[in-house]
C-alpha cells in the first residue's frame, strides 16, 4: 500500500493508526440507489453484489511502499532515461527521512549538486525511486489490519482525523480547525473539490508489526 512522505512519518511517530482510500465502484452511478454496508469487510451494493476490501481484512498484513533513494549505476543519461540502463543495489534510503548524503567516488570525487547525489563505491550515485517502483524487499514498514469498514468521507470524527494525522485531540483550537485541515488534506492528494464530493471510503485501521513478519497482501 502507497503512502505519502507525511504518512510515513505519522506513522513511524505512533501516531498514524487509520488510512482512508475511495472505494472504486465501476460501471456503477453512486447516486443510483448505492447504499453500502459498514461491516468490517464489505459494502453492500444491492442484493447479492457484495464487494470486499481490496486492501485486506483484519489480520492481513501490509508492506508500506514509499518514495525512496536507491543507490546505484547508470549507464544511461542520469536521471531522464528509463530503468534500462539503471543497475540499482540493495542499499537503500527514505524519501521521508531527507536527502542522501553525498558521498565521493571514483567518477564523481568532489560529489554531485543541483539535487543530485554521489554513492559511495562500488555505486556511483543516488537515484530516487517513486513508491510504486519500491519492491517487498526494500520496504522499512509492515502494518497489521485491526478494522475495516467503509463510511462516506465526511462522516469522519475529530478522533478519527487525529488518527489519520496523528496528533492529539488538542492540538486543533478550536475543535472545528481539525476538520479544516482534515479536508485540506485530502484535496492536496485527490484534488480539489474530493472533499465536496463525500465518496464512499475504506477505513483502513492498522497497528505497526515490529521484526522480520511477512505480509500477506
Amino acid at each position: 500500500m502507497i503512502f505519502n512522505g507525511e504518512m510515513v512519518s505519522a506513522i513511524l511517530d505512533a501516531g498514524k493508526t487509520q488510512t482512508r482510500r475511495p472505494v472504486k465502484f465501476p460501471h456503477i452511478d453512486r447516486d443510483a440507489m448505492c447504499e453500502l454496508s459498514g461491516n468490517e469487510l464489505a459494502g453492500e451494493l444491492l442484493a447479492g453484489n457484495y464487494r470486499n476490501s481490496p486492501h485486506g481484512k483484519p489480520g492481513d498484513r501490509i508492506w508500506v511502499r514509499e518514495t525512496w533513494w536507491q543507490a546505484g549505476q547508470s549507464y544511461a543519461r542520469y536521471p531522464d532515461d528509463d530503468e534500462y540502463g539503471w543497475y540499482g543495489s540493495r542499499r537503500v534510503l527514505f524519501a521521508a527521512d531527507g536527502n542522501p548524503p553525498n558521498e565521493p567516488n571514483d567518477h564523481y570525487p568532489n560529489g554531485l549538486g543541483g539535487g543530485k547525489f554521489s554513492a559511495a563505491k562500488p555505486n556511483h550515485l543516488w537515484r530516487k525511486r517513486p513508491s510504486i517502483h519500491m519492491p517487498r524487499w526494500a520496504s522499512r514498514i509492515l502494518l497489521e489490519i485491526t478494522d475495516v469498514r467503509v463510511e462516506r468521507l465526511q462522516a469522519i470524527t475529530l478522533g478519527d482525523i487525529c488518527k489519520e494525522i496523528g496528533c492529539g485531540l488538542y492540538d486543533f483550537r478550536p475543535a472545528t480547525y481539525g476538520f479544516q485541515v482534515w479536508e485540506e488534506l485530502w484535496e492536496s492528494i485527490y484534488g480539489e473539490g474530493s472533499w465536496q464530493a463525500n465518496p464512499w471510503v475504506w477505513v483502513i485501521e492498522f497497528k505497526r508489526i515490529e521484526g522480520n513478519s511477512h505480509a500477506t497482501n
